[in-house]
């Protein structure tokens, strides 16, 4: 096979984007493959400032449609008639799950891939995070800690733009930021009553990547809160408004879309990655392109899915395996609505746009001692509304009254959305199904997990102490929970081909790099050997450019 890049990248998403940009923007000729369809940045939103009226189902969309093609898709609240084409067909992209067990994968296969559908929260992990598995004995230790990705979240930041308020918590480490979002005055409220009761604890505006000014030709947010259906301004980072720019002008970057990647090609003579092989899932065409460094970051069950796939004679259990814990240890943050309430004496204050992110508290259980029940801890995301004319769709009336009361605002309403780390367990794992085949022919992906019971207690803990909060601010609890959603319904799903000092136990090394195979890097969220309790989307974005960079150091030095 003709070397016929220097690199290939396999995905378009946050990480993909990534890499691309990096390794072109470092001289690198380099193919990225992408197996869903071509959108265009702002042309190619199609439902992006559609009215309801406008909208066949008014925006509520074809019940019938997605029963039939998106089972799973449609459980996801970002989910709707203007947002359905950024997700994956579920008929047409089977999965298994193990016989009596749930898991929502929730998927988007098109150029930019969830980058276009994403929440946006940005939260840099800290030593309480990367220290985590040596501490405690759950999992392998990571091969880094944070003084080793603190310049790249630098960078990464810099480069996306993330709005956040500085907080000097030694548990989120604070960024480099733009100009933060405003609290509410319920939100504000809520702070201040905390910040006085338990100092240990803050309530601050999420960190999102949305920009509050305007940067290289993005400009910024305009409040309308429908990111997921692709944005025009630029104001949310995606592969479309931020990194695919800034790989396509160095001229050195080849895209392919509608290209599924069959399998990575493995030389054992030279113990090398060579290309790999595709399908165009349009045609059924195959297809080989060679390169001398693969990067996947195809999303992290995918890029496992990729690698077990990618069977030899040398690599029988799926590439890069010779340890045993290729697809192992997978994990998604437990989550679940741990209260609501109704915060009184604010009715004559409202607000107005749609400010596309909601506040966090992060995590304060079990960082300098243990006081609690449970392993490691949890964060809550959430944040203070007040019911509009929509409520009117819940209430009885007709005629010119019904129309005259529901023009006013209604009480306001808070909830905090507890997310409890998962902890990394053996039997939380992804294998082929033997039995059954997706429409290309290949072997399913076979998904097995559940939560444990560690992450059962951190969320009753969640549920006891957000009703404290919202109690102390006042608040009138009216429900709350204390049980995990379904595996995958947080939307973090992470590991499979994590990373470790020994390659025994770990598939990569401190580089994003498979130990066995020098010239092949893992850069999504399947390296990831812990879960901490904040989103990872950053950390995935530092480590892709942490692991370019050396890649193309150890190219130019001839090591690869």
């Amino acid at each position: 096979m003709s070397m016929d890049f220097d690199a290939i990248v396999v995905g378009s998403g946050i990480t993909g984007g990534w890499a691309a940009k990096e390794l072109t923007e470092k001289g690198l000729k380099v193919l990225m493959i992408e197996r869903g369809r071509m959108i265009e940045h702002g042309t190619g939103y199609e439902t992006e400032t559609k009215a309801p009226w406008e909208m066949e189902f008014r925006g509520e969309g074809d019940a019938r449609l997605y029963a039939a093609d998106y089972a799973v898709q449609r459980l996801n609240r970002h989910f709707t008639e203007f947002t359905q084409n950024h997700f994956v067909n579920d008929r047409e992209n089977p999965y298994a799950v193990a016989e009596g067990k749930q898991f929502n994968w929730w998927r988007s296969y098109q150029l930019g891939g969830r980058s276009l559908t994403w929440g946006r929260q940005s939260y840099r992990w800290s030593d309480y995070d990367f220290d985590a598995n040596r501490q405690d004995g759950h999992g392998t230790d990571w091969p880094i800690r944070y003084a080793d990705v603190a310049p790249w979240y630098d960078y990464v930041e810099e480069f996306i733009g993330v709005s956040g308020a500085a907080e000097g918590l030694a548990s989120l480490p604070d960024g480099k930021f733009q100009p933060a979002m405003a609290l509410n005055v319920v939100e504000q409220h809520v702070r201040e009553v905390i910040s006085a009761r338990w100092p240990d604890r803050r309530l601050t505006v999420g960190r999102t990547a949305n920009l509050t000014q305007p940067k290289e030709g993005r400009a910024p947010c305009q409040f309308r809160s429908i990111c997921a259906r692709g944005c025009s301004y630029g104001a949310y980072f995606s592969t479309q408004s931020s990194t695919l720019p800034a790989a396509q002008k160095t001229g050195n970057l080849t895209l392919i879309t509608d290209a599924l990647v069959e399998a990575v090609d493995y030389d054992p003579a030279t113990k090398r990655v060579t290309g790999v092989r595709t399908i165009d899932v349009k045609t059924g065409a195959r297809q080989r392109h060679g390169a001398r460094i693969v990067f996947l970051n195809a999303g992290a069950f995918n890029s496992v899915h990729i690698l077990l796939r990618s069977r030899s004679e040398a690599f029988p259990n799926g590439l890069a395996n010779g340890s045993g814990v290729l697809g192992t240890h997978i994990m998604d943050h437990a989550s679940t609505l741990s209260t609501m309430a109704i915060i009184p004496g604010f009715d004559d204050r409202t607000t107005f746009g749609n400010r596309p992110t909601g506040v966090v508290i992060p995590r304060f259980r079990n960082l300098d001692r243990r006081d609690a029940a449970f392993t490691r801890g949890y964060s809550f995301q959430g944040g203070a509304l007040q019911s509009g004319w929509t409520a009117a769709k819940r209430a009885a009336g007709i005629g010119k009254a019904y129309k005259e009361r529901n023009r006013k605002t209604g009480p306001w309403r808070m909830v905090f959305v507890g997310f409890a780390e998962s902890l990394p367990r053996a039997s939380n794992r992804l294998t082929l199904d033997p039995a059954r085949l997706d429409p290309q022919g290949l072997p399913q992906l076979n998904i097995h997990f559940e939560h444990g019971e560690n992450e059962r207690l951190a969320l009753a803990d969640a549920k006891a102490e957000a009703a404290a909060m919202m109690e102390a601010a006042g608040g009138h609890v009216i429900m709350g929970f204390d049980q995990p959603g379904v595996g995958g319904s947080a939307i973090h799903e992470m590991g499979g081909a994590r990373m470790g000092h020994d390659p025994a136990t770990s598939v990569l090394n401190k580089w994003s790099q498979a130990h066995e195979i020098p010239n092949l890097f893992v850069t999504d969220g399947a390296q990831m050997s812990s879960s901490a309790c904040q989103n990872p989307s950053l950390t995935y974005m530092a480590l892709t450019a942490r692991a370019c960079d050396h890649a193309v150091s150890l190219l130019r030095e001839g090591a690869l």
